[in-house]
């Protein structure tokens, strides 16, 4: 039995996951979805990007879950990232799921043009925030309108310091036994240092046909690539 730990990305909580739950549990596996501190019902929790990797770390320690995958989505992949080197033995496999990936020393706001110049003026306009994106962000990535009503009705402000610190890796991302899940409605081309960790044989790359949040889009088959992943 494996243990999958949830992570979902920006402006989001566990309650993403709820589509995608009742596949991995009906499998006979333990789901664990997290919300990050500063999200959902963690809203007002101070957090920096290393308070949500110590999250991470401490779900699945408080737990003691072994067999873990860990799943990261979109901005999530970065403490996902670190979290999977520092659980150790615990650790079986991580899934990326559309995701940005950990660099060490760099953030998130690192890989937006003009190293994120414009994210970081964003933060400073709403009190140290990422405001709320409108219901037009999610056009074209195979949601419905009651798809989109429900992510824009239960997302939070993500807390700003999360996407500004940098990453802290002590051993390339290669180590990992890992999954890429590129999400092709959101674009067709992985990033190249993903592609470099794919060529090389050190990470699965799955495509699936459906855009960013598929694990609205599409629960069924998102629960499938992370049952496969579990399984290898």
């Amino acid at each position: 039995m494996a243990n999958f730990v949830l992570v979902a990305g920006a402006r989001l909580g566990s309650w993403a996951w709820d589509d995608v739950v009742p596949h991995l549990r009906a499998a006979g596996h333990g789901v664990h979805p997290l919300t990050l501190s500063g999200l959902a019902e963690k809203r007002g929790v101070p957090a920096g990007q290393q308070t949500h990797v110590q999250d991470i770390v401490d779900e699945v320690v408080r737990h003691e879950l072994r067999d873990v995958v860990l799943v990261g989505h979109s901005y999530a992949g970065i403490p996902v990232g670190q979290a999977a080197e520092r659980i150790g033995e615990r650790l079986a496999h991580t899934v990326f799921v559309d995701s940005s990936v950990p660099v060490d020393g760099e953030s998130f706001a690192s890989e937006w043009p003009d190293g994120g110049a414009a994210l970081k003026k964003s933060l400073a306009e709403n009190n140290g925030f990422w405001p709320l994106a409108p219901a037009s962000h999610f056009d074209g990535h195979g949601l419905t309108e009651e798809q989109v009503a429900r992510i824009v009705d239960n997302a939070t402000p993500h807390p700003g310091r999360t996407l500004t610190e940098p990453a802290v890796l002590t051993r390339p991302l290669g180590k990992l036994k890992a999954t890429y899940v590129l999400c092709e409605l959101a674009g067709d081309e992985i990033d190249d240092d993903i592609a470099e960790l794919v060529a090389d044989g050190h990470w699965r790359l799955v495509r699936m046909d459906t855009g960013h949040w598929p694990m609205f889009s599409r629960p069924r088959e998102l629960a499938r690539v992370l049952l496969d992943a579990a399984g290898e």
